[in-house]
């Protein structure tokens, strides 16, 4: 089923509206047009995301962004070019929607191809579905598959690997709530931005005002991934593809991950987190 432009679809529990997908946005290429989640809200309605905020225009909800496939820039913004800092680079790709291979309340297939002008780099199949925890939380199952479809091989890149030490973006990625106060942010073992930033763990939790995000890494390979994580600056966090070096994917591979984050009313501790998540990544 194709989408016209601006069509979005909503997830929703038991009837509950949880999530807005747009698939086909009309963005700037500037921006990396690509499809997001924006709102994403708990259950009570408190909203989780941002889309373009001041302080990071291209910053699109919920979604995959990756700031280097073979110098293509497919996260927005400026480029960071070793030994030169932030440039604005005419290099911008875009993730184009193609069909939904399923499509029903709580979830859909789509399948993407990532675009540089007329030529594709990666075909993506994106799986993303809601369940139920408990009468206050909820889980975002978001998995995607990047396949190389050139006859080349290519591969992924982030600031970090191009020479900008700690700023390895680029995979999934969720830009999270702004609020007056910096949230909290914490793993099974530890605790604040600079503590388990770039540190593996099976789940890293932000928590704000009065909602609490924890993302888990659902499979061996997505584990072994690095959490990019920003408290003070903004809310957001990531599952680094690239952050001490480059991914490369071969001719015909195909690079997979998924993310499973449980969406939560309330500020939730280390112990309900990690229960939270062993029963979403179950469901």
């Amino acid at each position: 089923m194709n989408q016209m432009p601006n069509e979005s679809l909503v997830l929703r529990i038991a009837g509950r509206p949880v999530g807005r997908y747009t698939g086909r946005p009309e963005l700037p290429l500037r921006h990396a047009p690509r499809p997001y989640l924006h709102p994403v809200t708990t259950l009570a309605g408190t909203a989780v995301t941002e889309l373009s905020p001041a302080d990071h225009t291209h910053h699109l909800g919920v979604g995959v962004a990756i700031p280097d496939v073979e110098g293509n820039n497919f996260w927005g913004g400026r480029t960071y070019v070793r030994d030169q800092g932030p440039t604005e680079l005419d290099n911008h790709g875009a993730q184009r929607h193609t069909a939904y291979q399923l499509r029903d309340p709580d979830g859909f297939v789509e399948e993407l191809r990532w675009m540089v002008g007329p030529a594709e780099l990666l075909r993506e199949r994106r799986t993303v579905a809601a369940t139920e925890l408990t009468r206050s939380a909820w889980a975002l199952d978001f998995t995607f598959s990047l396949t190389n479809i050139t006859d080349a091989p290519l591969s992924i890149g982030s600031p970090a690997t191009n020479g900008r030490p700690g700023a390895a973006y680029g995979g999934f990625f969720w830009r999270a709530r702004k609020e007056a106060g910096t949230p909290d942010v914490f793993t099974p073992d530890a605790e604040g931005e600079s503590a388990v930033h770039g540190t593996r763990a099976d789940w890293l939790a932000l928590a704000g005002s009065n909602w609490t995000l924890v993302f888990a890494g659902a499979t061996e390979q997505t584990r072994r991934d690095p959490w990019f994580v920003r408290a003070e600056e903004y809310p957001g966090v990531g599952s680094s593809l690239a952050f001490a070096e480059r991914l490369p994917i071969g001719a015909g591979e195909t690079a997979v991950r998924r993310i499973v984050t449980v969406v939560a009313d309330g500020r939730l501790d280390r112990g309900e987190a990690a229960a939270l998540v062993r029963k979403a990544v179950s469901a």
